[in-house]
């Protein structure tokens, strides 16, 4: 790649290496210049730019990132457009992040020039839940390095562990002094964790925390259809010989660990009642913040490995605790996790069409379909959700002509006032969950979903880019990209 200042009449086909103003416009770095924008450049006194020449064996850096994503892509992952050498990878599902951690390491020292940042591992993941960015620092790069990095990603190293929907039961102990309410308040703790994990806690016993009846519980459970057995006790186990312990060894049990090296969570047991996994919960059980058993739930709830090594490794990050100098209260990860915009698609099917005389414009056919039927297909086949049609003149037969189609017809009553109207009724119907709203215009059937999906991909409020507008040759047009935050 040739990177550098140069005269005008050797810019042409050159990638802009600086987000420039020309003629009241911002051209934004990354641009391929055309003779046009070259022509622009010279009438706006300006002799030279600084580009980026791409050699014959050069790769484009969009092309490099969508490459890389897709071969790191593993099972339960969805791949983003890639953007400004950017692709991003969601989960499609909820569960838990599984990473190769090794192999991802080993690729960020392959080449300064690419990279990728991940969510940490074994977190919990909703659906459309950002997991990880991979970002090509330059403008291009050679081919022989993007080959080099796709042979060492010869297998797929990001993947979402989908959860089980896997029942559970849980034994409560009980002494004297032991206040109902903490039983009580340690069933509600476990059965939420349960179903945030899409399992299902399908069993509850309660015994006096004594070994023979804690012995007697657990074989009655181990008969029953569950997937685990979870054991809450009055008091914490100390001990490989506490009671806990010793019951499941005497119901014919396992013991594979006691204590883990996450704190809060320390007082864990780990065992096995014939092919069922048993867990003696720490104490923390009883608090919603997050302890070392919401690791250990994670794992039981997908198909990933839990035993004595695994646990055993799980004190890199297990400081969970709060402390003097980290005194706030520790929330879940995904609350502010950073996912993919919710952005849905807005037809504007309102207009008379006047200059097609008294042929409504978008119920004329074209290649065997209503122009306003392609339109609409590209929306749908696109990743915006849901689709949204504004209809106004003759909006009984534009919506007849949509029957069958997965769209929100909206009527707009008011649309002799012009397209403004339309995107009032559009803001006012669209749900509260909606990011963004990709405006398209009935007419444009050959505007494909690759053109909705790359506007998409644009789309970043957090980044200042709430409005995305496209552009062909230097000059804008539609469908354009508009963000929440200018709804008002």
């Amino acid at each position: 790649m040739r990177f550098g200042k140069c005269p005008l009449a050797e810019a042409e086909g050159g990638l802009l290496v600086h987000t420039v103003n020309v003629a009241g416009k911002r051209w934004s770095k990354g641009r391929q210049l055309s003779a046009d924008d070259v022509a622009q450049l010279q009438a706006e006194g300006i002799d030279g730019v600084t580009v980026a020449h791409l050699d014959p064996d050069d790769t484009h850096e969009d092309m490099v990132a969508d490459a890389l994503a897709r071969a790191m892509a593993g099972e339960g992952v969805e791949v983003g457009r890639a953007f400004t050498g950017r692709c991003n990878l969601y989960a499609a599902d909820d569960g838990v992040s599984a990473l190769d951690s090794a192999r991802l390491t080993t690729f960020n020292h392959i080449d300064e020039a690419l990279t990728v940042a991940t969510v940490p591992p074994f977190e919990q993941v909703h659906a459309g839940q950002m997991l990880a960015t991979i970002k090509v620092i330059p403008f291009a790069v050679p081919a022989a390095l993007l080959e080099r990095a796709l042979e060492h990603l010869d297998k797929p190293a990001i993947r979402v562990a989908r959860y089980h929907r896997r029942r559970f039961g849980l034994l409560l102990t009980r002494l004297p002094a032991l206040k109902e309410s903490l039983l009580e308040k340690g069933e509600k703790g476990i059965r939420q964790r349960l179903t945030g994990l899409g399992c299902e806690l399908a069993m509850v016993r309660q015994c006096e925390h004594d070994e023979g009846a804690i012995t007697e519980a657990l074989k009655e459970m181990a008969g029953a259809p569950l997937d685990g057995i979870l054991v809450l006790a009055a008091s914490a186990i100390t001990d490989r010989r506490d009671v806990i312990p010793a019951a499941l060894t005497a119901a014919g049990g396992d013991i594979e660990r006691f204590g883990m090296p996450v704190d809060p969570g320390n007082l864990l047991l780990l065992g096995r009642l014939s092919t069922l996994p048993v867990v003696g919960l720490p104490g923390c059980a009883r608090s919603p913040k997050i302890n070392g058993l919401d690791w250990v739930l994670r794992r039981l709830a997908t198909d990933l490995p839990v035993n004595a090594g695994v646990i055993a490794g799980m004190g890199i990050g297990g400081l969970l605790q709060d402390t003097s100098e980290r005194p706030q209260t520790r929330e879940p990860a995904t609350r502010t996790a950073q996912r993919k915009p919710r952005v849905a698609a807005v037809l504007l099917a309102a207009g008379h069409s006047r200059r097609m005389g008294e042929v409504n414009k978008l119920l004329a056919s074209w290649q065997d379909k209503a122009l306003i039927q392609h339109s609409v297909d590209n929306a749908l086949a696109s990743q915006a959700s849901p689709v949204y049609v504004i209809t106004g003149h003759e909006g009984d037969r534009v919506a007849g002509a949509l029957t069958g189609r997965d769209v929100v017809v909206v009527h707009n009553p008011e649309h002799a006032e012009g397209l403004a109207s339309s995107l009032r009724a559009a803001v006012r119907a669209l749900p509260d969950t909606v990011d963004g709203m990709l405006v398209c215009l009935g007419d444009m059937p050959q505007v494909a979903p690759a053109h909705l999906d790359q506007l998409i991909a644009a789309f970043s409020p957090q980044e200042g880019r709430a409005a995305c507008i496209p552009t062909y040759q230097g000059k804008r047009g539609n469908p354009a990209l508009l963000g929440r935050q200018l709804f008002p």
